[in-house]
């Protein structure tokens, strides 16, 4: 049963009707004292609450309700009803143990995806970020997630989150350091959810200057600015129907955010020099490796933002804190070299993976990822050892040793470093450019420019 408390006839009734259509059993309730009836007969699977119910008040018996909801029945989800201008009442709520908030006037889809998402979310979701106890040890992984590697607790207590999370509608924001696979965890919440089969668009914030913020995200028309020469479609329009990632949301300028929030508010959004609205239905997932709570106490970030995003908060853990995933990564990226540069002996030693998993790689997987990578494409060998390795990390230091994380001064050159990797990756992949360009990850434009630069020779016409 869900139960809708508001003074509004007009209101009830909207919401009742919409609801007994999706299957739900209904209650209502025009006053305190008639919810605390209620509340006190049943026990309601969930709670809409109009945080201005009373306009006396100025929402502050919404949020008394909220509070003596929460005290008579802890493990209610309450849903918070507010108008855009009473935002800031609507966070105090989610303080306040509120699980979504929604505003006026609503969008039914919305808010039926709130009403979904709550409701299958109703049950506690394992904490990504606590340690994970004993017991929990060597539970297995979920299958559905297979790609990601590594058997780490702390690890398989994320994909555990986001196995439950992934099929509903929810917010979720990832957190964790650089290079600790954020990207890869948001698209397996995409491959998993019911939009699968819909597009995945990834914006990194971080690259998008407050200027042209609204053209790539929002779209342009033909003629609204000097270069727009054409209608051109944003991210959140490329995403319909789909998932939008934003990459480095800590990023994002203030004014920016504003602009944002409102998308996310209501999916409408006007293209940059257009005055006609559009409509956009996607999941938004957000990432970023700094700490949200410190930037709203700073005033840097939006708070609202921050609770419109957040519905499911994941932390991923540095490698550092799952060093025994690292022989499984090593493998893992091995497995795929030897594919890709037709070296079906090449392996790691038992020392160099011993010693591989004692480095700090304050870099974490992305930093692990170049240094293998990079080990293989320079070796002449099959068998890698840690001096292999450690001249790629510690400027060639003698076996057994870290100096630290970077070639020491004098050693070798960024452009010595890049002229020897394109040489050998040349010889690797018989002078293809293609194959050279896709295993350097770059563009095989960008590959010519370096191949012209060092003078090293190239088949033109491939």
């Amino acid at each position: 049963m869900v139960l809708i408390i508001d003074d509004d006839i007009g209101v009830q009734t909207s919401l009742s009707l919409l609801l007994k259509r999706e299957g739900y059993a209904i209650q209502t309730a025009g006053s305190p004292d008639r919810a605390l009836d209620v509340l006190a007969e049943t026990e309601p699977e969930l709670v809409l609450l109009d945080m201005n119910f009373s306009i006396e008040t100025s929402g502050e018996e919404g949020l008394r309700m909220l509070g003596i909801i929460r005290r008579m029945h802890p493990d209610v989800p309450v849903i918070l009803i507010t108008g855009w201008g009473s935002i800031d009442l609507a966070v105090q709520g989610m303080k306040a143990g509120a699980r979504d908030f929604i505003t006026k006037p609503w969008q039914n889809d919305l808010l039926l995806q709130s009403v979904q998402t709550v409701l299958s979310l109703a049950r506690p979701v394992p904490n990504a970020s606590a340690e994970v106890p004993q017991h929990r040890r060597g539970m297995p992984r979920p299958a559905a997630f297979d790609a990601i590697v590594g058997e780490d607790p702390k690890l398989l207590a994320v994909l555990e989150t986001i196995n439950r999370v992934a099929p509903t509608e929810a917010s979720v924001l990832i957190t964790g350091e650089s290079g600790t696979g954020k990207e890869l965890i948001a698209e397996a919440v995409h491959q998993h959810s019911r939009r699968r089969s819909k597009p995945f668009v990834k914006v990194n914030l971080g690259g998008v200057s407050a200027t042209l913020f609204e053209s790539e995200l929002f779209g342009h028309v033909r003629g609204a600015f000097t270069d727009a020469r054409t209608d051109r479609a944003g991210r959140f329009e490329l995403a319909d129907k789909g998932t939008i990632f934003l990459d480095e949301i800590g990023d994002l300028d203030p004014a920016s955010q504003v602009k944002l929030l409102r998308v996310l508010q209501d999916r409408t959004f006007e293209p940059l020099g257009s005055s006609r609205s559009r409509t956009v239905d996607v999941r938004v997932i957000c990432a970023t490796n700094r700490n949200l709570e410190e930037m709203v106490g700073k005033g840097q970030f939006r708070e609202d933002l921050l609770y419109r995003i957040n519905l499911i908060t994941v932390r991923l853990p540095a490698l550092r804190e799952r060093s025994g995933d690292i022989p499984l990564l090593v493998n893992h990226f091995v497995q795929n070299l030897k594919t890709l540069y037709d070296r079906p002996g090449l392996k790691v030693s038992p020392e160099a993976m011993k010693w591989l998993s004692t480095l700090p790689l304050p870099g974490n997987i992305r930093q692990l990822k170049n240094l293998v990578e990079r080990t293989v494409l320079l070796a002449t060998k099959n068998v890698l050892e840690v001096a292999d390795f450690q001249q790629h990390i510690s400027g060639g230091t003698t076996p057994g040793t870290v100096t630290g994380a970077l070639p020491q001064v004098g050693m070798m050159t960024l452009d010595e470093m890049e002229y020897q990797m394109i040489r050998r990756a040349m010889a690797f992949h018989h002078n293809r450019v293609s194959k050279v360009a896709k295993a350097l990850g770059i563009t095989r434009f960008a590959l010519y420019r370096r191949l012209d630069k060092y003078g090293i020779a190239y088949n033109s016409e491939e």
